[in-house]
């Protein structure tokens, strides 16, 4: 008996099927059947799924004599199924990797619930990707073990569709659920499941992708059929009928029932025009005729109230309401923007505040990166300057540890902003200054960069349409003309900066000001990190830092399942991953890590404010093509270069050397190379030595752990001919996050057993 049945109804998909049962049969887990059920498609379904079951036994097809619809598609498939559990799974939609185990895992710590709910995230035919906009819901309930509807009625918000879950076959059994004809037959289903389940775990990850077609979307197409979405929710009501325990739910469903088909009837390609009426009669008998005694009407149901003139003349109005409001914002910015202009040139007539350095990085998300190690060290050695940190979302930043006690900050677009920008002194930034007003005389713009160049940057990005998509170069480039410094921690960048950048900037030989807490680092500098990230003190920390791909929207390619790579490292040994902070926020988040890094697989550290803080603690670093191997190569720690993918990466954002042939360690072109350097030792063997040396020398060429006193002597004090004491240490520094102090290198933690 297999875990899992997938039960995938096919009609009109051939152009999708193959990428769907390739998603499904390439899964890790493999304990599962697949039932295709083939609708009387009168396309190439049907053949291109007899071929696969004739390459995998795993895969049986069904072909009806005739055409039966979804719904009883989807109950054909489910009456041959023998798995533990029933996966309904749309044709167009595919798994994401490691979806199947992770599934799996989630079963058995909860005990084989009666249903599990997953994420899932659309992804749309132009490329883009948008994770549900309710997955904190997932993220609160995946915590806990399971938990019913009453307990958490939250989980009756989500999408109300059958393929963001999985049901035990013996649950849906034991109560005869089936799917009705129609359109809109997952609502007779899954709330009727969802209300009756004693036991729903929830799994907080992205386990499906939800194709958002551009044409032949059933639920697209104009025409009458949508009229079912009322008799589906008759079923519904009858199911409630029949169940005077759930009576207690029917305001939630006469509540949702009047959203649902309101909604239904707003969009413009579902019900015909010459319908429309009708169809607001249908709901508005519905919904009188199944509102539970002395129940209040919604503000926004009242409308069913009343006929539909009155529903078409509410709609109109509120149209031009959005239209005003629209109309009166644009009237604001213009406002806005000329006001600034002159609060610009008011202060700028001021004198100058000698004193004052504004800093930012990361487009004011707070106090980080370089800018972040130049203000603490200014702090200790120049109080007298005054240092104010532009901040776009304080409260924010407060809660990701980003915006320090006593930290002074001015929010960005405020008159108190541009009365800073106007007369500062002094800039320190690692992106740029978008808000701010035209440069004084006078004034000195200090770039420091966010590391060394890999991938092109500036100018170079008009060769790549791809990478340069929603990126203004002229205006990069009119805003880089404001520097007077950039700095650089080795040759190569200078020369990078300088083509890319065509601006009259002098290039700094500073170093890195963040890694001056890298060089030299002590044994036990990671220590006091490993701990808040609850990793064993004995064990190895294999840090995984992939970058974004220009050649995806929205960024993320998963190269391989994290949770594979984490067993395949084996016991002593800790997986962490930092993705890119681009991706922090998107759907790449949702594949799996928030809930591996719950179970405690590996540590998700990409929420960590200070990257020195998580390369500090690592024994080896496994990336792609991220700068942080610039970085890393300062601890003289072993790096693994990933490189599967080199080539589409090199096509799309262009690269100023091939990686491949200069690395800072071992070469993988592939996830078995990855994994077998891993567990063989090879990693830290002579030659990745070797090879990592001749890279520090290279692009560490001017880290020295002095970078950070150096920028604030001779760039912010004027000091220009000051060295390092030659007697001091060179790197007794802190670490950001409150580590040790760094006086020595390499680390107790280098090693990886085989596995």
């Amino acid at each position: 008996m297999p875990r899992f049945s997938i039960i995938v109804p096919c009609f009109q998909v051939q152009g999708f099927l193959r990428e769907c049962l390739d998603s499904v049969l390439g899964q890790s887990f493999r304990d599962i059947e697949v039932i295709a059920v083939d609708d009387c498609s009168p396309d190439g379904s049907g053949a291109i799924l007899d071929e696969y079951a004739a390459r995998d036994a795993r895969v049986r097809v069904l072909h009806l004599p005739e055409n039966a619809g979804l719904g009883r598609a989807r109950n054909a498939g489910a009456e041959r199924a023998t798995g533990d559990f029933l996966f309904f799974l749309d044709s167009d939609d595919t798994l994401t990797p490691g979806a199947l185990r992770a599934m799996a895992d989630r079963l058995a710590e909860t005990d084989d619930p009666d249903v599990l709910v997953f994420d899932y995230a659309r992804t749309y035919w132009w490329g883009g990707t948008r994770r549900n906009a309710l997955a904190r819901v997932l993220a609160e309930a995946g915590g806990a073990g399971t938990f019913t509807a009453a307990e958490r009625p939250e989980i009756l918000d989500l999408l109300m569709v059958v393929w963001n879950k999985l049901y035990r076959r013996d649950f849906v059994d034991k109560h005869g659920f089936a799917f009705p004809p129609g359109y809109y037959e997952d609502t007779p289903w899954t709330f009727p499941v969802l209300l009756t389940a004693d036991r729903i775990a929830a799994l907080d990850r992205i386990c499906l992708n939800y194709r958002q077609r551009r044409q032949g979307s059933i639920l697209s197409t104009t025409s009458r059929k949508h009229f079912d979405i009322h008799d589906q929710y008759e079923r519904v009501f009858a199911y409630l009928d029949d169940r005077p325990d759930l009576a207690s739910w029917r305001p939630y469903l006469h509540r949702k029932a009047g959203e649902h088909c309101l909604d239904i009837l707003a969009k413009p390609d579902r019900v015909p025009p010459a319908d429309k009426a009708e169809f607001f009669r249908r709901t508005a008998e519905l919904f009188a005729a199944h509102r539970p005694a002395g129940a209040p009407v919604p503000d926004g149901l009242r409308v069913l109230e009343g006929g539909y003139a009155a529903y078409a003349l509410r709609r109109q109005a509120a149209r031009a309401r959005r239209e005003a409001v629209r109309r009166a914002r644009q009237v604001r910015r213009v406002a806005a923007r000329r006001a600034k202009d002159g609060w610009g040139a008011l202060h700028a007539r001021r004198p100058q505040a000698e004193d004052l350095v504004l800093y930012s990085a990361f487009s004011h998300r707070g106090v980080l990166g370089d800018p972040a190690a130049v203000y603490r060290r200014a702090r200790e050695i120049a109080p007298q300057l005054r240092g104010v940190w532009v901040v776009r979302d304080p409260e924010r930043a407060r809660r990701a540890g980003l915006l320090p006690p006593g930290t002074e900050y001015v929010v960005p677009g405020g008159p108190r902003f541009r009365e800073l920008a106007a007369r500062a002194a002094y800039f320190v930034n690692n992106v740029n200054w978008p808000d701010v007003p035209g440069k004084r005389p006078g004034s000195v713009h200090i770039q420091t960069h966010q590391g060394t160049p890999l991938k092109y940057m500036g100018a170079d990005l008009l060769g790549k349409p791809g990478a340069r998509h929603g990126v203004d170069v002229p205006g990069m480039l009119r805003r880089a003309d404001r520097w007077d410094h950039s700095l650089v921690a080795n040759r190569h960048s200078e020369l990078v900066w300088e083509r890319a950048y065509p601006c009259r900037f002098g290039s700094a030989r500073t170093g890195s000001p963040r890694n001056d807490v890298l060089v030299g680092a002590a044994p036990d500098a990671g220590a006091a990190v490993r701990a808040r990230l609850g990793v064993p003190a004995d064990h190895t920390v294999v840090l995984y830092a992939p970058t974004r791909r220009e050649y995806r929207r929205g960024g993320h390619v998963e190269r391989f399942d994290p949770a594979r790579l984490a067993a395949d490292l084996g016991e002593g040994h800790t997986l962490v991953v930092r993705l890119h902070p681009s991706l922090a926020a998107g759907p790449a988040r949702g594949l799996g890590l928030a809930e591996l890094h719950r179970r405690g697989v590996l540590v998700d550290a990409t929420d960590e404010p200070y990257v020195e803080d998580v390369l500090l603690a690592a024994d080896v670093l496994v990336t792609d093509y991220s700068a942080l191997m610039f970085d890393y190569a300062n601890l003289d720690r072993p790096i693994v270069v990933h490189a599967d993918d080199f080539d589409a990466y090199t096509a799309s954002r262009g690269v100023y050397f091939d990686v491949r042939a200069e690395p800072p360690g071992h070469v993988a072109r592939s996830y078995r190379e990855l994994a077998w350097l891993l567990a063989s030792g090879t990693w830290r063997d002579a030659e990745s030595a070797r090879l990592r040396a001749a890279f520090r020398a290279r692009f560490c060429e001017f880290d020295d752990g002095w970078a950070a006193e150096r920028v604030v002597r001779t760039l912010l004090l004027g000091e220009r001919d000051w060295t390092p004491p030659a007697s001091a240490p060179a790197t007794a520094r802190t670490a950001p996050g409150g580590g040790a102090q760094v006086p020595a290198q390499a680390s107790g933690h280098d090693r990886l057993a085989p596995s």
